[in-house]
């Protein structure tokens, strides 16, 4: 199977490394920085040969280029022509395929945060990297996308197997979960999972990787049941402060 590492960087990005112990592979998922990710990776003496980015934004494509510099990784990007991502070998989209070792993984389009977002699942692994779409009880801002754009996303989502292995890009679990029971305030497996993530974050443990299993017991937007929901709720958590 296939090692996944986190690298906590910034003040609340994940960049994971995603190893393969058979070909020696090692691909980056976003990485926000450079040196930090080169560290990591050099401490457990994996070989990073690929980047795979989900969108533009300066915290997942920054470090792109140092760490091409250090170890002459393919890139993989969206095509965002507004926003070009920096040092991209191979472009990809909905339905192209991506791969480490043996493993293939499929290339999702998942619009909303941005105009041009991906998510990247590996079905073979049950491991899912949905970059700023979907988040332990949350989902991403629309900065550039619409309403209707996410609802589809978290439909999309949520018919993973339960047991895939989501790995987002952020540490937002708690403020998250302390507006979901807003949401449901009688939702016991919620309030279950609110209290292990308040005692994860005290022992400052990270609150993901998680599954989808959970995120349909417990995210507010996974579980809008229609466009309107989900744009009240997404509405409501935008200004939320609790």
């Amino acid at each position: 199977m296939l090692e996944v590492a986190g690298v906590p960087v910034l003040s609340d990005n994940y960049v994971w490394l995603i190893h393969d112990a058979a070909s020696g592979e090692t691909v980056v998922v976003d990485p926000a920085v450079d040196a930090p990710v080169l560290s990591a990776a050099a401490l457990r003496g994996w070989r990073i040969t690929q980047i795979w980015n989900t969108h533009w934004h300066d915290d997942h494509v920054a470090g792109n280029i140092g760490i091409k510099a250090a170890t002459d990784c393919r890139i993989t990007a969206p095509d965002d022509r507004d926003h070009p991502i920096p040092a991209i070998d191979r472009i990809v989209g909905e339905g192209d395929r991506v791969g480490i070792g043996a493993f293939e993984g499929q290339v999702l389009s998942t619009p909303g945060h941005t105009t041009v977002h991906l998510t990247y699942h590996l079905p073979g692994a049950a491991i899912l990297f949905p970059g700023d779409t979907l988040f332990a009880l949350g989902c991403g801002r629309l900065f550039e996308g619409t309403a209707d754009q996410m609802f589809a996303n978290m439909q999309r989502l949520a018919t993973l197997p339960p047991e895939t292995v989501v790995y987002c890009a952020h540490e937002y679990t708690q403020d998250n979960a302390r507006f979901a029971v807003t949401v449901e305030p009688d939702n016991v497996k919620l309030a279950e999972r609110m209290l292990a993530i308040d005692a994860a974050r005290e022992a400052g443990r990270p609150t993901v990787p998680f599954s989808i299993a959970a995120e349909r017991d417990t995210n507010p937007f996974l579980r809008a049941s229609n466009v309107a929901e989900f744009t009240s709720r997404r509405a409501a958590k935008d200004v939320f402060r609790g």
